[in-house]
């Protein structure tokens, strides 16, 4: 058998998933199929799937929209809640034009009081996201969010989520989220055989795809070619291996991976909701309560909104040594709140527990600091290499 030394086309389909996906939504949705829009991972998307809907993730990560935004929010705001609210009330965003319904939640404060000015050109629906997460109250209230969320989907596409239904698409989503763990997990090898941006392009873009199965043999695919690749040999030079967490990532939030690996470093691992927050944990097929088992795997992504947030700290934990990591990096939004007060757990966790480099990155959507950027990232890299 030839072995494919190069990566294939499917590749770039995925880097340009999110770009063509404004063109593919209308003739999706010419074509009748409902289309319900997200913005954050703690949306159950099996009950969407069970209901006959596609869910699809919404524009907040570019700063064209930021000055529109602040027409009416606060200039301090953090940059992903006023892309979110400018995208959507400009109208920039195609998903969010084509959405039947947004789903919304309370994972912060800003976000749950802009929802309410989006209301006002949208409907949607607002989940209550609990904030302590190991409280029994916690997982009751929780469960009860997501009985009521079933509910008003059934009443809104006037289905009803039949059992089987909501077991095959927890069937779906668990091949899904092991395809995508399969494929970030590359960047465990050692040489690397992918470069950070390629890993977290593809992950980035699979939230941009409308066919869950097309999506999964395509994460398969490129995962055969990699480890193919790295069988004989074909990897890439040895630098620092670097670890990324933090706050959701995407568009021009990608310049802290440019500015990692354009000054010598490697981004190896993702600890953010778009590649494996929310990806490592499965739904238990074996549960009978399927919505107890749902509500278990949600609530314990480790977002920075809920306290207190193990979670983050065991992932992080495992990543490190699973990942061989040199350095930890933070990479933190202007004015979110949670993530900004959680750095120092986390850099606590890194220095003193784990004995690792670790450094906070705060940024925005804009690119005035990208010579900050790359100077910092520069210099502690070089430490790194010292």
């Amino acid at each position: 058998m030839k072995v494919k030394t190069e990566l294939p086309d499917v590749f770039q389909e995925f880097n340009d998933a999110r770009r063509e996906g404004f063109l593919k939504i209308k003739e999706f949705k010419e074509e009748g199929h409902p289309v319900v829009g997200a913005y954050c991972t703690y949306i159950p998307e099996e009950f969407v799937i069970a209901v006959g809907a596609t869910m699809i993730g919404l524009c907040s990560t570019t700063e064209e929209s930021i000055d529109d935004a602040e027409e009416d929010l606060p200039r301090n705001l953090c940059p992903l809640i006023k892309s979110s609210y400018g995208m959507a009330k400009m109208d920039k965003c195609p998903y969010f034009h084509f959405s039947d319904l947004v789903v919304a939640e309370t994972t912060c404060d800003g976000k749950t009081k802009m929802y309410e000015y989006m209301t006002e050109f949208k409907r949607l629906y607002l989940m209550e996201v609990p904030r302590f997460r190991h409280q029994e109250q916690s997982r009751i209230l929780w469960y009860q969010e997501l009985i009521r969320f079933k509910e008003y989907l059934e009443d809104y596409f006037q289905k009803e989520i039949s059992d089987r239904a909501l077991d095959d698409a927890i069937d779906l989503m668990n091949r899904f989220r092991t395809a995508k763990r399969n494929f970030y997990r590359l960047g465990t090898l050692l040489p690397s055989v992918l470069s950070g941006h390629d890993i977290f392009s593809v992950c980035y873009g699979s939230g941009f795809t409308f066919n869950k199965e097309e999506t999964i043999k395509n994460f398969v695919l490129l995962t055969e070619e990699a480890l193919a690749r790295y069988e004989v040999g074909d990897t890439l030079e040895a630098r620092p291996r670097i670890l990324i967490t933090g706050c959701p990532m995407g568009g021009v939030t990608e310049k802290i991976i440019d500015a990692i690996e354009n000054n010598g470093g490697r981004v190896v691992a993702y600890e953010n909701c778009s590649v494996s927050k929310s990806v490592e944990q499965l739904v238990d097929e074996d549960e009978p309560d399927k919505v107890k088992a749902l509500a278990d795997k949600y609530l314990n992504i480790g977002c920075a909104c809920a306290s207190s947030n193990d979670t983050r700290i065991d992932l992080i934990d495992e990543m490190i040594d699973d990942y061989q990591v040199d350095g930890v990096i933070d990479m933190v939004l202007q004015n979110c709140v949670p993530f900004m007060v959680e750095s120092l757990r986390i850099k606590r966790f890194c220095q003193d527990k784990r004995e690792i480099p670790y450094m906070y990155l705060e940024t925005d959507y804009s690119q005035s600091d990208i010579g900050q950027l790359n100077t910092r990232v520069a210099a502690f890299i070089e430490m790194l290499e010292g």
